[in-house]
Order: structure tokens, then C-alpha cells, then sequence
């Protein structure tokens, strides 16, 4: 059903359009205009949260308008509609399609949407996963509800991989599938472009050796002239591709999980380390790989509490660290290319043991050390997040509140 909608830039003939919307006046968005500049903080943080649930009714009635196009005229002329009337380039009109063909099978997903109880994003995630095999859309549309974009992914492959009824085998030889790479030069800049897609375990190993042969150079910069990340990034996949003879940096490239039923004295629940569901057949056949560590739980055969005896945390227990926090805590930033820090800064006398070691990425690291983010614990799940400081100023008052630390230097 199309609902008719208008915009209305008015504070007070929004309230009266909203009044009036029972009796169907037709304003089924209504975001008044406002002075930003005048508005606090938390007034500010309510209007993107207002916009951003406008904008998820906005994309379920774009979707509904598309898909009706669709069926009438054919998808060839949806798409030609996006590019000429909202004038969008030709991958983003077949994007906008195809998410409006696979939501208008899915009833629940898009009145969700309509209601702007899920953004838009989350909604083509579940619709992406419906055309890949079976889904309990209900389930996925209550999690999506909650779960930041990252956490419902996972929630979608734990999904796919339990419904798939072969252990996930077809999906991971769906995606071996559609690897994909390009190179092409950018006409604007200059410079070249390397774009490739790979399935989740090849893109993990793959991830886990540059992020080695990263960390190989970062070990041999001069430590007052260091390269930026992506530099350091662009420079070892060079070395990898350009300099084979130096080889692979020493260390773990990926980490396989799976853990052991004793009664059936079989491993079960076999993953990635960022949780990805993987196949029992996947598992055998990469487990023998020199390069990639395949830790059963529960089995301590590692020592993961060094104490003072070392500052840097152990491949072991980067290990343990990516199979527990599986990203950064902060951001869900991949766990390859992140630092186990200190909770307890090794400065104050912290030390190098498991439970005090925690994965974050390189912004999040500034902003614990630099901006005086804190690392907080959730006392029932034992999981960590990164957080950011009080406000120094609060609109209902003032606090005194001023942080343990004050380095502006990454100590760790």
C-alpha cells in the first residue's frame, strides 16, 4: 500500500500534522526544521536518531514504489527509473532494485522498516540473506532491532550456516565462487586500485598475512619516523606480491575454533576466530596448514599470564585474544590489525596477562590513550567495550570527573 508523505519544515504545523495524521492527513514523515547550532548535545543525538528513523520509512516506501515498478514494467525499467529520476549511477540503481524485489517477499523486514524500527542497512542484510537460502525472518528482523550492523552479520551467518541443513557447505562454495579481483587506475589520481573479494576463510588468511608482515615492519621502523597504517598496509602487500624471496613474516596467519564433544569425542562448532561458521570438512583440510593454529577449547597448552616479563602480548595470546573479543572491543574493527592493550596500563605497573589484555585497532588505541576512553567490562557477560569519557560540561550540570591517566604518547 503507497502512503502518501510530505515533508513539513515547521515546528508548529508539524505537532498540528501529527495531530491530524489519525484522520489522514497524509504526513507519514514529519522532521521539523530546528536551529542545530542552538541544540545540545543530547537534543542532537534525538534528532539523528529522529532523521535516521525517517529515513528507514523513506527507503521501505521507496522500496514498495520500485518493486511495484518491477513487477509491472520489469526490473530493466526500475533501474532505468532510479538512474533517470534520482539520477544515480547505473550499480547503485541495480543495488536499489534488487534490495526492493527481495523486501517486497519479506513482510515482516519491511514493515519494520516502514516503522523505522530497523535502519535500512539492516534490511538489506536480511534481504541479501534471503535470496541465499532459508531464513526465520522474525528472528532476524527482532535482532536487527538491537545489534549494530556488525553483531547482526554474525547473527546472519550463524543463521544461514544452522538452516543450511549441510553444514554450511553450499554457502561456503557459493562464495568460493563469487571471489572476485580487479585492478584499474584512477584516471583522477593517478594511482592504482586493488579491489578483491575472497570467501571468509581465504579473505581471514589472507588478512592474517598482511597483518604479520605488517607488524615484521613496523618492528623494523625507526620508532620517531613510523609510516601511517594504510602506508604500512599498501607496503607489505608490495612486499608479499613484489618480494616473495623475503617470504611471509613468522607467526599464526589464521586461527581456527572448534569445540570438543567429549561424549561424542568429535569436534563440533567450528568457526573462525571473528566467529564465522565454518564447515567440519573446511576444518580438516586447513588444519593441517603449517601457518594456521587450530585451538580446540577448552585446553591450556600456552602460558597466557606472563606478568611483568614482557611488555608485548605473545602470539599465543593474540590468539586467545582474537578467539575471545574476535574485533575490537571499540569499534569491530578486524582483530588482525589491532593491539592488545594493557586495561591496567603497563605504566601503572599492569601486566601482560590475559585477563588484563584486551583487543583494540589503532583509533581506538589513540582514543584510550589520547582522549581518555575508558575500557568497560559487562559484569555478566565478561565482554568489553571501549567508552568515552563523561562530559565534562553535561547540560543538567557539571562533574568532577577527571582521568587516571593523561599520556599522550601510546604506551600500551
Amino acid at each position: 500500500m503507497l502512503t502518501a508523505m510530505r515533508f513539513i519544515p515547521d515546528q508548529a504545523e508539524c505537532a498540528e500534522a501529527a495531530v491530524a495524521a489519525d484522520g489522514g492527513c497524509g504526513a507519514a514523515v514529519c522532521v521539523a526544521a530546528t536551529d542545530v547550532a542552538g541544540a545540545s548535545s543530547i537534543e542532537l543525538r534525538e534528532r539523528v536518531g529522529l532523521i535516521g528513523r525517517a529515513e528507514s520509512t523513506l527507503s521501505a516506501f521507496k522500496a514498495e514504489a520500485l518493486a511495484e515498478l518491477a513487477r509491472r514494467d520489469g526490473s530493466g525499467a526500475a533501474k532505468r527509473a532510479v538512474r533517470e529520476v534520482l539520477r544515480s549511477s547505473p550499480s547503485a540503481a541495480h543495488r536499489d532494485v534488487k534490495a526492493a524485489e527481495r523486501l517486497a517477499g519479506l513482510a515482516a523486514t519491511s514493515e519494520a522498516l516502514a516503522l523505522g524500527q530497523v535502519p535500512t542497512d539492516h534490511a538489506r542484510l536480511i534481504a541479501r540473506a534471503s535470496s541465499e537460502g532459508p531464513i526465520d525472518e522474525r528472528e532476524l528482523v527482532e535482532a536487527a532491532k538491537t545489534q549494530t550492523y556488525d553483531e547482526l552479520a554474525r547473527t546472519v551467518k550463524r543463521q544461514q550456516h544452522e538452516l543450511s541443513g549441510d553444514d554450511g557447505q553450499a554457502i561456503c562454495d557459493r562464495q568460493k565462487q563469487k571471489r572476485s579481483a580487479r585492478m584499474f587506475q584512477n584516471a583522477e589520481t593517478g594511482m592504482f586500485v586493488l579491489n578483491a573479494e575472497f570467501d571468509p576463510v581465504t579473505g581471514a588468511h589472507v588478512a592474517g598475512a598482511l597483518a604479520a608482515k605488517e607488524r615484521e615492519l613496523w618492528r623494523a621502523e625507526d620508532p620517531k619516523a613510523r609510516r601511517g597504517p594504510q602506508q604500512r598496509s599498501a607496503d607489505a602487500l608490495e612486499e608479499l606480491i613484489l618480494h616473495p624471496e623475503k617470504g611471509k613474516a613468522s607467526g599464526v596467519a589464521l586461527v581456527l575454533v572448534a569445540d570438543y564433544d567429549a561424549a561424542h569425542q568429535q569436534l563440533i562448532d567450528a568457526r573462525i576466530s571473528d566467529g564465522t561458521p565454518l564447515p567440519a570438512a573446511e576444518l580438516v583440510r586447513l588444519a593441517c596448514n603449517a601457518d594456521i593454529f587450530p585451538a580446540v577449547f577448552n585446553a591450556r597448552t600456552q602460558d597466557l599470564w606472563l606478568g611483568r616479563r614482557r611488555r608485548c602480548a605473545s602470539d599465543a595470546q593474540r590468539i586467545a585474544l582474537m578467539v575471545r573479543d574476535k574485533a575490537c572491543v571499540g569499534c569491530g574493527a578486524d582483530a588482525n590489525r589491532s593491539f592488545a592493550h594493557h586495561i591496567n596500563h603497563w605504566r601503572n605497573g599492569g601486566t601482560t596477562d590475559y585477563p588484563n589484555l584486551v583487543t583494540v585497532c589503532n583509533d581506538c588505541h589513540h582514543d584510550i590513550h589520547e582522549h581518555h576512553h575508558q575500557i568497560e567490562t559487562d559484569p555478566q557477560t565478561g565482554r568489553h567495550r571501549v567508552v568515552p569519557p563523561p562530559d565534562p560540561f553535561p547540560d543538567t550540570g557539571s562533574t568532577n570527573w577527571r582521568p587516571d591517566h593523561t599520556n599522550p604518547v601510546l604506551l600500551n
